[in-house]
């Protein structure tokens, strides 16, 4: 498993990772977690040479994070890359347009967050600390930088970053000046390139990690979705794949599936779309089963894509408005 620096931190981490929203259940996730399945995955996710694992404190109630303590514990040998969020107080995702900070991210909170976190893990320091929303009017209010300056003094949290709304990419721009984010978590993938306009400059300026989410689109990018796709009571993606939604995405999964090569899968082609920039530092698609993380090892095996096959998958861009339903 090839690595990649991660950012200014002095660190190297798996330009494959893990993401953990999938195995924690609970309501307003995704159903059909199951932790012997997970536990398995997690492990021969380690022994496949993955080192970073992302998770959040709201994944199942701190169920993923303590997923992921086991996995340290059972790896000692192994530099694992641990990182968790905390959740806005408000419960709000993303966070709203004029949304005050002390509102959202007030300094008990977060501590009394990072603690939780440790908590349930099981783990005297994470490796990160992420905020799970953010607005970047925020930037220069000394409460939460106070908040992660005491984090990293105390030995809490090694490095912080901030998960970026959905469909904002550029709204933490400002944040990454003061230089106390080590990394932004951001959705990319074939339909989302939007954080390469202004986004990926600023992290590869200001020496920042980049972390990847949601590559497959929560799973149209697969290929595998149809317009009978219907998941069970409670689970998220029933409104984040709307009938029509879902009937305007799968158009253009069937336009891109001509761009898939002989002997590839369009899962594979959207992993490695990702990987072939720079500027990512880590990709963390989620998997439950064996088979995925497989075919997700594979594709980062296989390594950039040619640059016609690029050029022509830049034009599947779909630039859609901000969602309001989305924890990831």
């Amino acid at each position: 498993m090839r690595e990649r620096r991660f950012g200014r931190t002095g660190r190297s981490i798996s330009e494959l990772g893990v993401g953990t929203w999938g195995m924690g259940g609970g309501i307003g996730g995704w159903t059909g977690a199951d932790d012997r399945q997970s536990a398995a995955v997690l492990q021969a996710a380690v022994d496949a040479g993955i080192t970073f694992f992302d998770s959040a404190l709201v994944y199942g109630y701190g169920h993923t994070d303590r997923l992921l303590g086991e996995l340290v514990r059972a790896n000692p040998d192994r530099q694992l890359f641990v990182a968790s969020k905390v959740p806005p107080k408000d419960r709000e995702w993303p966070a709203r347009p004029g949304a005050r900070i002390r509102d959202v991210f007030p300094p008990d909170h977060v501590r009394a967050s990072v603690e939780g976190i440790l908590r349930q893990a099981r783990l005297p320091a994470l490796d990160l600390v992420q905020f799970h929303v953010w607005q970047d009017e925020w930037a220069e209010e000394e409460s939460w930088q106070r908040a992660v300056d005491d984090l990293r003094r105390e030995g809490l949290a090694r490095h912080v970053g901030i998960s970026v709304n959905r469909r904002e990419p550029a709204n933490v721009i400002r944040t990454l000046r003061t230089g106390l984010i080590d990394a932004v978590q951001v959705v990319h993938n074939v339909f989302e390139q939007a954080p390469e306009d202004e986004l990926f400059p600023a992290c590869r300026a200001l020496d920042v990690a980049v972390i990847a989410r949601v590559p497959f689109d929560e799973g149209s990018l697969t290929g595998t979705l149809t317009a009978d796709s219907r998941w069970p009571e409670g689970d998220w993606r029933n409104s984040y794949f709307s009938p029509a939604a879902l009937g305007e995405t799968l158009a253009r999964v069937d336009a891109l599936r001509p761009l898939v090569p002989p002997g590839e899968t369009m899962a594979r082609l959207a992993l490695r779309f990702i990987l072939s920039s720079p500027d990512v530092t880590t990709v963390i698609p989620g998997m439950r089963r064996l088979e995925h993380l497989a075919e997700n090892v594979a594709a980062a095996e296989a390594g950039p894509l040619p640059a016609e096959l690029l050029a022509a998958l830049r034009a599947h861009r779909w630039d859609r408005p901000q969602s309001r339903a989305s924890l990831s």
